[in-house]
């Protein structure tokens, strides 16, 4: 319990340090993780190989509850759409990296079984940092952080055939000559090491394993339709935050569990998972519940790769090891970049993908275990091939500093932005997101219901994300971005754009495909509200009135009323200021100027004997009670 508690301390000292100047450095959390390992690990000893390797197994499950997240953002349909994605580019990226790198180790000398090993251990990437940081940059939906979304899941999902096809090429296992003298093959041990663990698949014909493997994957399904809203309203009537905390777990690690017993990767199946529970009212409770705990294990994950690299094997070797990972890199870059080319990403998008991807991934030390256990890799080579994982994964942060250089290039050279893949619908579609903007997506998305917001400011985009705000860049005067945020089934349009002539456009689009679409626009002056009026805007609010109104109040309370006559004066101006508006926009023709449209002139005089009649009949009234 000593031996424990005293490692726990050093890894959360080492984190606490070492993080927050990463992150003042502006170098991410990600790499603060990962020198905080190298420091407690192989510079200062603190903490041995062995129980670095056993906690990192633990902290592995920090992935398996980051992809459940992830799945709980993404809606069954989102993941449909993501299919041609899912197939085509990421099956492409692993197999022609599979391909060049198994070339490249041929050539260097390795037999074709090995070789190709090799090649689908290095075509794999780092989940974990890879969306650790694009979440942390809030670069996740941009098209680039979306394709690399879809490569990290596919590669997920291709570590179960991989497992499968390594054994196909293990070579005679050699004898191992044991301290007692007794004589062991490597695969037997990996054998009874299978047969130690539980298995639901264990023993039964290949339709069996396939049966059992699909039921574990539709109870996972069903049990999210059916079992996990009786679970919360049962645990909600203890009235216990932390049995809430409990069911969250229960769920991520249950499915985790389950998945491993069927031989199934348990990341693939709590995403399902997610993706399943996306829609659930309870999906903002389960984020809340396992967020901190993703968030820990994540770096204690990063601290392990850190504290597990081998610096005696790399400084026997420096050249040879480095120059090995930089070549994986440039290899797995290059496939990359030929894929953002033929699937269209463009800019700051194609170079994110590119180097986003480029490392290997903490798969790979599973895959490279497995290999050596099956006599596919021999020891000495998988030591090297563990230190090129590591040192990857080391070096993908300055990867995205690097990425950050050309994005701030592209921006300097003036070239267009590419419009962010949208790939969420919801009832309000708020197109404009300044200081307008904000406030109303604020006060909707605080009262509990779902927006999708577009602007075609990146940098506005870029610091709502910052803060924590979804939100897609793009022009969304654009007809195809307007019907990809869910323009058909949208309840309301809010249109806050600073543009009068694109708003305007926007109100007239939205009404020719809406009849039945509520509008609310923001106007630049009266004249612009008529236009708006006109173009089928329901609600126009012109951008000082409010304001104006709220000075005007004040002042009434200073000169001489009561607060509640000033706000019942207010009131009375507001509504009648409606009514003109209303009515004067019947009249008003943008052929001609106001001052020349005598109907208008004489109408807007009528109207303002109104408001005096109706302010002074208040104030009587007031007076009177």
């Amino acid at each position: 319990m000593e031996s424990f508690l005293l490692q726990a301390s050093i890894f959360l000292a080492a984190a606490v340090i070492a993080v927050p100047l990463a992150a003042r450095l502006g170098l991410g959390s990600v790499l603060g993780y990962l020198a905080a390992g190298i420091l407690i690990g192989p510079v200062f000893g603190l903490v041995g190989g062995h129980e670095t390797q056993e906690l990192q197994h633990f902290a592995e499950f920090g992935v398996v509850m980051m992809l459940f997240l992830i799945g709980l953002e993404l809606e069954p349909r989102a993941l449909w759409d993501m299919r041609h994605k899912l197939v085509g580019l990421g099956g492409l990226q692993i197999g022609l990296s599979t391909v060049l790198i198994m070339v490249g180790a041929m050539v260097l000398g390795l037999v074709w079984q090995v070789a190709l090993a090799v090649g689908l251990i290095f075509a794999l990437s780092s989940t974990a940092i890879v969306l650790q940081t694009l979440s942390e940059k809030g670069l996740m939906q941009t098209g680039g952080g979306r394709s690399t979304f879809a490569v990290l899941l596919t590669q997920d999902i291709a570590v179960i055939p991989m497992l499968a096809l390594l054994p196909l090429l293990a070579v005679v296992p050699p004898a191992v000559i044991a301290p007692d003298g007794a004589i062991t093959l490597p695969a037997k041990e990996a054998e009874d090491a299978a047969h130690a663990s539980m298995s639901l698949v264990e023993g039964l014909p290949g339709w069996g394993v396939t049966l059992v493997t699909l039921g574990a994957v539709a109870a996972v399904i069903l049990a999210g339709i059916y079992l996990v809203r009786p679970l919360f309203q049962f645990v909600h009537t203890a009235r216990l935050r932390e049995l809430n905390t409990a069911l969250a777990l229960l769920i991520v690690v249950g499915i985790g569990t389950l998945m491993n017993m069927v031989g199934l990767s348990p990341a693939l199946g709590t995403f399902l998972a997610g993706v399943v529970l996306a829609n659930s009212e309870f999906r903002h409770e389960l984020e809340s519940d396992i967020e901190p705990f993703k968030g820990l294990l994540l770096g204690l994950f990063f601290i392990t790769v850190g504290a597990g690299i081998d610096f005696g094997t790399l400084f026997a070797a420096p050249i040879k090891i480095l120059g090995l990972t930089l070549l994986v890199i440039a290899a797995k870059g290059a496939v990359l970049l030929l894929l953002a080319l033929v699937f269209g990403l463009r800019g700051r998008n194609r170079w994110l993908f590119t180097l986003g991807l480029a490392q290997a991934g903490e798969f790979g030390f599973v895959l490279i275990s497995f290999s050596v256990s099956q006599s596919i890799l021999p020891v000495g080579l998988s030591q090297t091939l563990l230190l090129v994982v590591a040192l990857s994964m080391l070096i993908t942060p300055l990867l995205f500093i690097l990425y950050e250089m050309l994005s701030r290039r592209i921006s300097e050279l003036g070239e267009a932005f590419e419009p962010d893949e949208i790939d969420e619908q919801g009832p309000v579609i708020i197109a404009g997101i300044g200081r307008f903007g904000q406030i109303v997506n604020r006060l909707v998305q605080s009262s509990g219901f779902k927006t999708v917001v577009l602007d075609h400011n990146m940098k506005t985009i870029e610091l709502m994300r910052r803060f924590g705000f979804k939100g897609f860049y793009g022009d969304p005067t654009r007809p195809e971005l307007l019907h990809a945020a869910g323009l058909a089934e949208a309840r309301v349009l809010v249109v806050a754009l600073d543009d009068p002539a694109a708003t305007l456009r926007l109100v007239s689009f939205a009404r020719r495909e809406r009849a039945d679409l509520h509008i609310v626009a923001r106007a630049h002056d009266r004249t612009h509200a008529f236009t708006l009026y006109q173009a089928g805007a329901n609600d126009i609010v012109r951008e000082m009135f409010d304001s104006s109104l709220r000075a005007g109040r004040y002042v009434l309370e200073n000169i001489g009323l009561t607060e509640y006559e000033a706000a019942e004066a207010e009131r009375v101006f507001y509504h009648h200021d409606r009514h003109s508006v209303a009515e004067l926009a019947k009249l008003w023709r943008d052929d001609i100027p106001s001052v020349d449209n005598e109907p208008y002139i004489a109408r807007a005089k009528e109207l303002e004997r109104e408001l005096e009649a109706l302010l002074q009949a208040q104030l009587q009234k007031d007076d009177a009670a």
